[in-house]
């Protein structure tokens, strides 16, 4: 426990802000999780539209990794499950508050038993926020878009 501890200390503070905010939001998420999905797919996005993979300034490349950062970290700590789709609604939102776009994605994949998997994953320009350990092994089945206000429609139509 004091190692765990020792070691959110050890964070830059601009870190250790972001934890507890993806904390907070990772609760908010779960609790939306539990919702029917017709009633909280229209929060996500766009459905089936990517936000652009280019023009991102250095400083929200720098704000989009520490908001990965921050939602890995928290999502360790949480009395409810924290998985793949809770952490890329977290991280959604908090590049939402700085706006920030993303796309959410959904996939589905069979195991080697033939049992139906699902992961969700959050890209952010070229960067991906959550999900990235297995995304490959998934096929695309949802795409949702969520664009900054200010920045127009630069919105690409994604073909399934």
């Amino acid at each position: 426990m004091f190692r765990k501890v020792k070691s959110y200390f050890s964070l830059p503070g601009t870190i250790r802000r972001l934890v507890w905010e993806a904390y907070i939001l990772l609760g908010w998420a779960r609790v939306q999780k539990a919702r029917p999905f017709a009633k909280i797919a229209p929060r996500l996005g766009t459905p089936m539209v990517e936000t652009p993979v280019t023009g991102l300034n250095r400083t929200q490349v720098v704000e989009i990794r520490n908001i990965s950062k921050a939602v890995m970290i928290a999502s360790k700590y949480t009395f409810w499950e924290s998985q793949c789709l809770v952490m890329a609604i977290a991280a959604m939102k908090m590049l939402e508050r700085r706006n920030i776009a993303s796309t959410l994605y959904m996939g589905t994949a069979r195991n080697k038993q033939g049992q139906l998997m699902a992961h969700a994953w959050l890209r952010s320009g070229k960067l991906i926020v959550t999900g990235a350990d297995t995304m490959d092994q998934y096929t695309v089945v949802g795409v949702f878009g969520k664009r900054c206000p200010e920045k127009g429609s630069g919105e690409i139509v994604y073909d399934a």
